[in-house]
């Protein structure tokens, strides 16, 4: 009988977790810890249901040789269908005063996420891209392991 119930939950969790990844999407580019100031990294995806509002997050993944404790980056926003960019100049802290790190994970690498645009609807169903351009004093930044886009429904 606990068998059942044990197999039952399983079950149940394994539904949960299939029926959220189809609310999101995550797009990673892997750095190797560094990142070049001349390297945009760029994100490109496809919105199939632009009337509902969406969460678009920034993932970082920093390791100890990372140097400050903020990062600044330079974001351009392109809607490929009507060619509109926007540009934004964004500054997300990383560590918290005394030096340790805000982000979670094991070891020296920590994942932190940083809100973009909350509740965002999309202009129109198509193709966009999202490019990530460093804007530190760094020609080439030392200790970004990876950067990433993660892009969410909104929660009712």
């Amino acid at each position: 009988m606990t068998m059942h119930k044990i197999m039952g939950a399983f079950f149940v969790l394994f539904l949960l977790s299939s029926c959220s990844k189809d609310s999101e999407q995550v797009f990673m580019n892997n750095l190797n810890g560094k990142w070049d100031k001349k390297a945009e990294q760029k994100f490109d995806f496809k919105v199939t249901d632009a009337k509902k509002t969406k969460n678009i997050i920034f993932v970082v993944r920093n390791n100890n040789d990372y140097p400050y404790s903020n990062i600044r980056l330079i974001v351009n926003f392109l809607d490929k269908q009507t060619k509109k960019k926007s540009t934004d100049t964004l500054n997300y802290i990383l560590a918290e005063p005394n030096g340790a790190w805000i982000g979670n994970g094991f070891g020296d690498t920590k994942e932190i996420l940083f809100q973009y645009k909350l509740n965002y609807k999309f202009p129109a169903n198509g193709d966009y891209t999202i490019g990530i351009i460093q804007a530190m004093r760094n020609d080439n930044l030392p200790g970004i392991e990876d950067i990433g886009v993660k892009i969410e429904m909104t929660k009712p």
